[in-house]
């Protein structure tokens, strides 16, 4: 008997899922995020959901995690005090960033502060060219110096970033051995292994966020490897990485930047497991938890990838505000709208909905710990969506009277509407919104949702999912089973992966098939390495290769796959054809006859991925009657409260249908069927919604 555990934290809940991998049975738990100290529910959910399953912790062969406890502190300002050792004369890069303005029209612009403050901000004699010739030598008791001057301003943590030294990093090398040996309790990151990237902006804000989350990643994990130890666990222990893949503790603890979308990805990854499971294999996955909504494209089976994202954005997550990292991400468009953002009136009389959130203290009104402003929930209880007395299955009761109160007071009064007509009115601003941003993020890429299905998960996801796919004429949606915890599940069919990027400008016109195949072999030999020391067999190592390409002269450029077929490897004569196709993908025409040149090279090395039999059960949960009663839910053709019926998810058999307007409740989220809507349960208890898109209501 063998169990593989799944634990994703949230701004508001901790998800975990326990898979018996002899019966193919899933049990699931949920329980409130601890703020000051997540590993103490990631340990408690533990505890609790394995005597839920009478499972001993001995079995447990796999432990795998996902967290935003690395994004939460770059937002939060909660890192270790971070100095910057840089090439003379360019200590000033941090602050002066790139210069774009993110909104033209804006006179009072903000960006965030760098993560160094500017007495850490030093600087060494030392100097390479962009060809990688060492033009100036680096004067060694400099920086002996200037690293101890940085200790005794209080820097408890250091990342080099030297000027081209994503081409020659020797320089780099070097610091961090003389580092390593006079500072040895100075953790240190270098700019030339956390990204080889020759933009020195991204690289070295990506570095200094590496740096400035090390000591807190270290901290955290040795929590928890101490707590399970403390509790007799003695399988492997994972960490969910922004790729999709995991990472052993070692590679987390390295390279803690590359966890700042690590509980985000995981749902994406069940995503498209489900989706190739049902044959869906264009999917668009919607995750909407306690603080945020996030969708993602998932293209034949696989999901999309993108090398840059922002975090810790000082304007309401608009793209430029933030911090621009460079790390392999699962591609997410996000925004601040889960169950516990607040809504509020703005300057302009109109309903605002996040991107501020309640999170798990004190939370939605509703939850009765202390907060008075309303959130998503809150409308969602009002509006009758949620039952007060079954939240996460009756483990939880709801206020009503609370949440009316902050919803009348916040936002019905200031407008002059009904109590329903507010609650209503945040509800369906949410959807809007989330929907524009989907579209967004779809049309930019190339894409059209009217072919798409949508997978909705996290707690409330599944509340409003039907109205979003209905705004946006996708004609189905996917309810998996346990939708409530669905990125715990992502957790379990992750892959062990590690992915690299480096710059390598080379021309292709001048290119032979032994240069591609030398360029590719540094990058291929350090991804594959750290699968080796995970003790991943080379002959179970996948390397996927990816080309960033573009005309000669451009300034920015595309990401060109090269397929491996029939055992023979993607050669320079196949670039120009792959180039051209998805050059004319995404901007419709490929004409230019202009020379060719690859900027980057990318590399993903993938382990086995994880089996979970399809038709996976949920273990421990009673059913009773299929249908369960009915509730008032306000309806906003009639404007006024129905009666709607309300089902038992867990007495639903295969070939069930039930017709919209319904509700259908499960412990951790309630599906809401619209009118003209019609559900059918599928062989594997999903349940497949067909959506009408004659109206928008």
């Amino acid at each position: 008997m063998s169990y593989r555990l799944g634990v994703d934290i949230g701004g508001t809940f901790t998800d975990l899922a326990l898979f018996d991998e002899r019966n193919s049975a899933m049990t699931i738990h949920k329980l409130l995020t601890t703020p000051d100290d997540p590993a103490r529910a990631v340990l408690q959910g533990v505890h609790e959901l394995l005597a839920m399953a009478g499972a001993p912790i001995e079995h447990v062969t796999a432990l795998i995690h996902g967290t935003t406890l690395i994004t939460n502190a770059v937002i939060e300002r909660k890192g270790s005090r971070c100095a910057m050792l840089t090439t003379a004369g360019f200590r000033d890069v941090l602050d002066i960033g790139i210069e774009n303005r993110y909104d033209q029209f804006d006179m009072r612009l903000k960006y965030p502060r760098p993560l160094v403050e500017r007495t850490l901000q030093l600087e060494v004699d030392e100097r390479v060219g962009p060809d990688g010739e060492i033009r100036r030598p680096l004067d060694e008791d400099e920086v002996r110096c200037v690293v101890a001057r940085a200790v005794e301003r209080g820097a408890e943590s250091l990342a080099v970033c030297l000027l081209h030294a994503y081409v020659q990093p020797a320089h780099e090398n070097r610091i961090r051995a003389i580092v390593e040996s006079a500072f040895p309790d100075l953790p240190v990151s270098t700019s030339a292994e956390v990204l080889p990237f020759m933009r020195e902006f991204e690289r070295w804000t990506t570095t200094t966020i590496n740096a400035y989350t090390q000591r807190m990643a270290d901290s955290y994990l040795r929590r928890l490897e101490d707590g399970l130890a403390g509790m007799r666990f003695s399988g492997q222990f994972y960490i969910m990485a922004s790729n999709g893949g995991t990472v052993t503790p070692a590679t987390a603890r390295r390279f803690p930047v590359r966890l700042l979308e690590s509980g985000p990805a995981a749902g994406v990854l069940m995503s498209s497991h489900l989706g190739r499971l049902l044959e869906a294999p264009n999917l668009l996955s919607f995750d909407m938890g306690g603080t945020t909504a996030k969708g993602a494209l998932v293209i034949g089976g696989e999901p999309q990838k993108k090398y840059e994202l922002e975090v810790a954005h000082v304007h309401e997550h608009k793209a430029g505000s933030g911090f621009t990292v460079k790390i392999p991400v699962i591609d997410m468009v996000e925004i601040g709208a889960g169950g516990g953002s607040i809504a509020d009136i703005d300057e302009r009389g109109v309903i605002r909905v996040g991107p501020r959130s309640a999170g798990a203290v004190p939370g939605p009104a509703c939850y009765g710990r202390g907060g008075t402003e309303p959130t998503i929930t809150d409308a969602n209880v009002l509006l009758g969506f949620l039952d007060p007395a079954f939240f996460l299955g009756g483990r939880m009761r709801l206020d009503f009277e609370a949440a009316g109160t902050a919803m009348r007071q916040r936002v019905a009064e200031p407008l002059g509407v009904s109590l329903m007509r507010a609650a209503w009115g945040v509800h369906q601003t949410v959807n809007e919104n989330m929907a524009q941003a989907f579209r967004l993020h779809a049309s930019e890429r190339g894409y059209d949702y009217r072919n798409f299905t949508m997978t909705a998960f996290g707690g409330c996801g599944p509340i409003h999912a039907a109205r979003i796919a209905r705004i946006l004429h996708i004609p189905r949606v996917i309810f998996p089973v346990g939708a409530g915890v669905m990125s715990a599940f992502g957790l379990l069919v992750s892959p062990l992966s590690f992915e690299t990027v480096r710059s390598h400008p080379l021309a292709v016109d001048h290119m032979t098939d032994d240069d591609l195949a030398a360029a590719f072999a540094a990058p291929i030999a350090e991804a594959t390495s750290f699968l080796d020391r995970a003790g991943v067999p080379a002959r179970d190592i996948r390397v996927k290769r990816r080309l960033d390409m573009r005309y000669r002269g451009q300034g920015y450029e595309i990401e060109v796959v090269l397929p491996d077929s029939d055992g023979r490897l993607t050669g320079v004569a196949d670039l120009p054809g792959l180039f051209n196709h998805e050059y004319a993908r995404i901007f419709s025409a490929a004409q230019l006859n202009e020379p060719l040149e690859i900027v980057n090279l990318k590399v993903e090395a993938l382990g086995p991925r994880p089996a979970m039999a399809k038709g996976c059960h949920l273990a421990g949960i009673a059913s009773g009657a299929r249908l369960k009663g009915s509730r008032q839910v306000y309806r906003p053709e009639a404007d006024d409260l129905v009666d709607c019926p309300v089902y038992d998810r867990y007495a639903l058999r295969p070939g069930d249908v039930v017709a919209g307007p319904a509700l259908i409740e499960e412990r951790e989220s309630t599906c809401v069927i619209n009118s003209g809507d019609a559900v059918r349960v599928d062989a594997d208890l999903n349940l497949i919604a067909d959506i009408a898109l004659s109206g928008r209501n």
